[in-house]
């Protein structure tokens, strides 16, 4: 039987787009479904700033009639640029269980980078660092934090048989934390402060939070310059993401550290988990799903570490520390039993030992496959 492929122009297309990953992942108890219209202007020239800059094309494939999966392609010059190679992104791909389905998606993808003078393809990768990235490989039994991704098992095998392999791997902790802060620890984080002159910014709104939006995401830039699959988000993109984040910020789980001369040097993002919420509203905030959000938002027993960054020049300041210490004395107030971090690139062993410092599991891992053309 015959697999077509359409590719996605039109609202409606977007629509299906979205709307086949419910089909795929129908009672599945892990997965948790992103919000709709969220999703499809993502997909959206007029509403994404990142086609500015980057060249973007998504399909649809159909069997007998009926959708069966997705997939997206970029390429991002800028990146190519500082790599100095000629590499597209897969992006968004989902698809049944069907061989025929998944190497037509596939190979649309490979074929339209080919086309563009691409050399290899590597994903799952979005237009930033700061959309979907990576495929879950391992931690199937365990909900994505809405900062994560989820994917049906078999994914990765049929990438696996159809020549690709493993450019980078991401793994995922649940941490523990005590329900008191160490004596010792708080000391020594005072004396950091007066030896840098360091100090804390504490959010009681939004209002009062958002100024920072910018700020953070430059720190951001800095800090993850030398990351794989990162380059800077520009003017445009940073105010599209602090629009898109930080109205649904608790302000009370961001922690920004300044330094003497009150430039800001570090920060910390939690969030509410949301996961269980999400998979109650069912991709749709009306009628009743902002309830179920709001409720987790006041509530929350799970909290997701959604990003943490620090300029370069206070690294091995102890900032790192002081800002978990920080999020930490929020986080006992609220009765939170556990705190997820999203994705930490394996190799990095700085940040990986500072969550084994805390009583934890290691449960989820991702990956960044890669295939020469």
């Amino acid at each position: 039987m015959t697999v077509e492929i359409k590719e996605v122009k039109t609202l409606s297309d977007r629509k299906s787009f979205v709307n086949v990953q419910f089909e795929i992942y129908k009672n599945n108890r892990f997965w948790v479904p992103p919000l709709k219209k969220a999703e499809v202007h993502s997909i959206d020239p007029s509403f994404n700033p990142a086609f500015e800059f980057t060249e973007a094309k998504f399909w649809l494939a159909f069997k007998n009639g009926k959708c069966m999966g997705r997939i997206g392609a970029i390429i991002n010059p800028s990146y190519n640029e500082k790599t100095g190679e000629k590499k597209g992104r897969f992006t968004r791909l989902e698809f049944f269980d069907d061989r025929e389905v998944f190497e037509a998606l596939i190979t649309t993808a490979e074929n339209w980078v080919r086309e563009k003078g691409m050399k290899a393809i590597h994903g799952p990768l979005g237009f930033s660092n700061l959309d979907l990235q990576g495929l879950l490989v391992e931690g199937f039994e365990h909900l994505p934090s809405i900062g994560s991704v989820y994917h049906q098992p078999y994914y990765y095998q049929y990438l696996e048989d159809f020549g690709y392999e493993k450019e980078n791997d991401w793994i995922e902790f649940r941490l523990f934390p005590p329900t008191e802060i160490p004596e010792k620890v708080l000391k020594i984080n005072e004396v950091v402060k007066q030896r840098y002159g360091f100090h804390i910014l504490h959010f009681k709104s939004s209002k009062e939070l958002k100024p920072y939006g910018e700020m953070v995401f430059k720190v951001l830039n800095e800090a993850f310059s030398e990351l794989p699959y990162v380059i800077p988000l520009n003017d445009k993109m940073i105010r599209y993401y602090t629009e898109k984040y930080f109205n649904l910020l608790n302000p009370k789980l961001v922690k920004i550290i300044l330094n003497k001369d009150n430039e800001v040097v570090g920060f910390i993002l939690g969030f509410p988990s949301l996961s269980e919420a999400m998979q109650k509203a069912k991709g749709r905030l009306y009628p009743f799903g902002f309830l179920h959000i709001m409720r987790q938002m006041k509530y929350p027993k799970v909290v997701d570490l959604m990003l943490t960054g620090i300029k370069n020049e206070q690294q091995g300041q102890g900032v790192a520390a002081l800002l978990m210490t920080e999020l930490q004395k929020e986080i006992n107030k609220l009765g939170v039993e556990a705190v997820e971090t999203t994705g930490i690139f394996e190799t990095n062993i700085k940040a990986i030992q500072n969550w084994k410092n805390y009583d934890h599991i290691q449960h989820k891992r991702k990956r960044c496959y890669v295939k020469t053309l």
